[in-house]
């Protein structure tokens, strides 16, 4: 096994569990992202670059294939990328044998249902005979849903998604740190320490930043029809119907330039480039092949459906569904803005976000564009090295090999450790500073309607003004208020400076997790 694949700075370090098992298969998967080892030492945790190497003693360490099965079943998050590729390679004889000597043992309860799940394939075993039902899930390491039985193992499965589409969180302490700051309360809380009135008026600028953004982000700048039509879809967000095709369908054509609308998923291969120098393509992301897109997008829809009746924590679940999405990208064109409108959908349905507001997320994005790339890419080089693709002189691709497996299950964890991030900023600065902005803009034309007796179009385009000028008016715009006497400019250019910039009982921003 190539060095890079354990712990930098341990010696005579031997893989174990899955890592043990990729080796011995030889699978063309994408590595897990918690490692485990035996050692010539003590139990330790070893982080790097996004990795984990859990390091055990030497007298964890399997003698057989099973063992390292029963290590992967008792210790390891499960993979369900690197399982459903081990049970495609190994012989399912070794796993009724396991049964059959053991048959209530729940790491082989576990793994036997996993097999008849990801493969479809049923095992020679009898059912389990009436015993307690066993977590497939362990909630120590995984976000999990809540839990279906199944008779025939004595399994509960708490997993996310199903065998067509099934992503996997783990429970990182990144992730406790995030669910532990109470963030939806802490929306709710800021919004009602303000007047209805500012609020409505924060909701419609929130909403067209949110369009603005995101169209941003494809470097798009969309027509007014367009963005009226954007907005509109996110102010009824709640009641978009995600297990609909069509719904979707609708969606894209509101989103897209009327040529590229469409009427049903793709039916050609897709893919993510940037044309280089040589005008050649630098392909970023290869997406599913058009004939995987149906079945992928059936079990994303189901698994969605699931996500939205359970507990499941509504940011993580919001990333499952988001990032799930555009990796399949069901269509030419507005994956990405699709994507993003997924997140205020799950927050909205799953009572996360206040109602009627919107967290506009992706200016969080488009602030810091290099991290959004970077969480994406993290996922598209982790699949690239076992996509066997092909481009024409037309720039036409083939994907010759079956692919669909690493869209199905894929380790959603950073996508939900970055989301979080996200909305926390989206709280914390853009719906604090907006609210925050409206109420101090509200103060200042009501003191200098007090200074004089104006309009109130007129007394707010003065304070524009002054606020735009860095709390004086400008001498280019001195003339369109020649009925004021240059004292009663200063005072009310200092009225408005002494207005509150940010709103009074709010309390500061508690910290992002390490």
């Amino acid at each position: 096994m190539p060095d890079k694949v354990l712990a930098p700075d341990v010696k005579l370090s031997t893989p174990v569990g899955l890592m043990a098992l990729i080796r011995e298969f030889a699978l063309k998967v994408p590595l897990p992202a918690v490692r485990f080892q035996v050692v010539a030492g003590a139990r330790r945790t070893l982080s790097s670059d996004g990795v984990v190497w859990e390091s055990y003693p030497l007298g964890y360490g399997p003698r057989d294939l099973i063992g390292h099965l029963r290590f992967a079943m008792r210790y390891e998050p499960i993979d369900l990328g690197v399982l459903h590729a081990l049970f495609q390679s190994m012989d399912p004889g070794l796993l009724e044998n396991w049964i059959r000597a053991d048959p209530t043992s729940k790491f082989a309860r576990r793994a036997w249902y996993l097999f008849e799940l990801l493969t479809g394939k049923t095992l020679d075993a009898p059912d389990v005979r009436p015993t307690g039902y066993v977590d497939l899930l362990d909630e120590r390491l995984h976000l999990t849903a809540e839990p279906a039985q199944v008779r025939r193992q004595r399994v509960n499965d708490n997993l996310l998604g199903d065998r067509h589409f099934c992503p996997l969180i783990r429970r990182t302490k990144t992730l406790e740190q995030w669910m532990a700051q109470g963030l939806a309360a802490e929306a709710q809380a800021l919004v009602q320490s303000f007047e209805p009135a500012i609020l409505a008026r924060a909701v419609n600028y929130l909403f067209t930043k949110e369009t603005k953004s995101s169209f941003a982000i494809e470097g798009e700048a969309p027509s007014p029809d367009r963005s009226r039509r954007f907005v509109a879809a996110l102010a009824h967000v709640s009641a978009f119907d995600a297990t609909n095709t069509e719904a979707f369908v609708q969606l894209q054509n509101i989103i897209v330039d009327p040529r590229y609308a469409q009427r049903g998923w793709r039916i050609t291969q897709n893919y993510v480039s940037e044309t280089v120098a040589d005008y050649s393509e630098h392909v970023h992301f290869v997406c599913p092949k058009s004939e995987d897109v149906p079945s992928l997008m059936e079990g994303w829809m189901r698994m969605t459906s699931r996500l939205l009746k359970s507990k499941v924590d509504p940011v993580a679940a919001a990333a499952a569904a988001a990032f799930g999405f555009v990796f399949v990208h069901p269509f030419e064109d507005g994956n990405g803005r699709i994507h993003r409108f997924l997140v205020h959908y799950v927050l909205q349905r799953r009572g996360f976000t206040p109602e009627g507001l919107l967290f506009p997320v992706s200016a969080v994005m488009l602030r810091d564009l290099r991290a959004y790339d970077r969480v994406l890419a993290g996922y598209s080089s982790s699949i690239s090295p076992f996509i066997d693709w092909v481009l024409d002189a037309g720039n036409q691709m083939t994907v010759r090999n079956e692919t669909a497996h690493l869209y199905r299950f894929f380790d959603a964890t950073p996508f939900a450790e970055y989301l979080y991030g996200c909305v926390a900023e989206t709280i914390r600065r853009d719906l604090r500073e907006e609210l925050g902005f409206l109420t101090m803009f509200d103060a200042a034309v009501h003191k200098t309607t007090d200074i004089v007796d104006m309009p109130d179009r007129r007394a707010s385009l003065l304070v524009r003004l002054i606020l735009q000028n860095k709390g004086v008016l400008s001498k280019t715009k001195r003339e369109e208020f020649a009925e004021l006497t240059d004292e009663e400019i200063e005072a009310i250019e200092e009225a408005v400076r002494s207005c509150e910039i940010t709103p009074s009982g709010t309390s500061p921003a508690p910290p992002r997790p390490a």
